[in-house]
């Protein structure tokens, strides 16, 4: 798991979205291990206390679970669940503005999907 800790979102966020990001590419599988709070603390110089409440952010929503003196795990049906959490978020955050400013510009439903299949082919141009 690598993280850039960028100035713009606090660091205990980061680091709950990069465990997020982890289960979701499958680096981190249900029911497998996670790093201890100590572990990410070092890997990352950050505080412990900044680590365990991102981790805490994961136990809240149960996606990881703490099995004690043993170390945190991830929860089963946490991809399930982050997926779902991500797909909410990907509306609220891009497609409520695309529709908003498509809006805005008379831009009709077609043509966005002109758009977003061009995006789509424009990527495997690389």
């Amino acid at each position: 798991m690598q993280m850039n800790f960028n100035e713009e979102r606090p660091i205990y966020i980061q680091i709950s979205e990069g465990i997020e990001d982890a289960i979701l590419s499958g680096a981190f599988q249900e029911e497998s291990q996670i790093p201890s709070i100590t572990e990410l603390s070092v890997n990352y110089r950050i505080n412990p206390a900044t680590a365990l409440k991102g981790i805490n952010i994961l136990v809240d929503e149960g996606n990881i679970y703490k099995k004690r003196g043993v170390g945190m795990f991830v929860a089963e049906g946490a991809v399930e669940r982050l997926t779902f959490k991500r797909r909410e978020k990907f509306y609220g955050n891009y497609i409520r503005n695309l529709v908003d400013e498509a809006k805005r510009l008379e831009i009709t439903k077609d043509e966005i999907k002109t758009m977003i299949e061009r995006g789509f082919e424009d990527e495997h141009r690389d």
